[in-house]
């Protein structure tokens, strides 16, 4: 399961920089890792009738915490204005042996 829908809120499970078509890893590094995340983030709220616009909260888990500043880079081309509340994590390990994983809560009230 990709997202849940709850009243005005839309909970997104933990995205991974996997290429939906082929369901293989991204492995060209952290910034090509956070665009393929961010990437399947949008495709899971568009499914669900929101965009990014919509988001007000993601968790990033990033295995390196030093990539942190690459990462914002990134994000911040898919946020530009008015970015969501945000959390980092240092973790130990991601599934599928990947540099970052996040998750999001969108609103779509009004």
């Amino acid at each position: 399961m990709q997202a849940v829908k709850a009243g005005d809120f839309i909970f997104v499970s933990g995205q991974l920089p996997v290429d939906p078509t082929t369901g293989t890893l991204v492995r060209a590094g952290v910034k090509a890792q956070t665009r393929r995340a961010l990437d399947n983030l949008r495709a899971v709220l568009e499914a669900g009738g929101a965009t990014l616009a919509h988001v007000v909260r993601v968790t990033v888990y990033l295995k390196n915490i030093e990539d942190f500043v690459q990462v914002n880079e990134v994000y911040a081309e898919f946020f530009p204005q008015n970015p969501p509340a945000r959390v980092t994590v240092g973790v130990a390990r991601l599934p599928k042996e990947a540099l970052l994983e996040l998750d999001a809560i969108a609103y779509i009230g009004s």
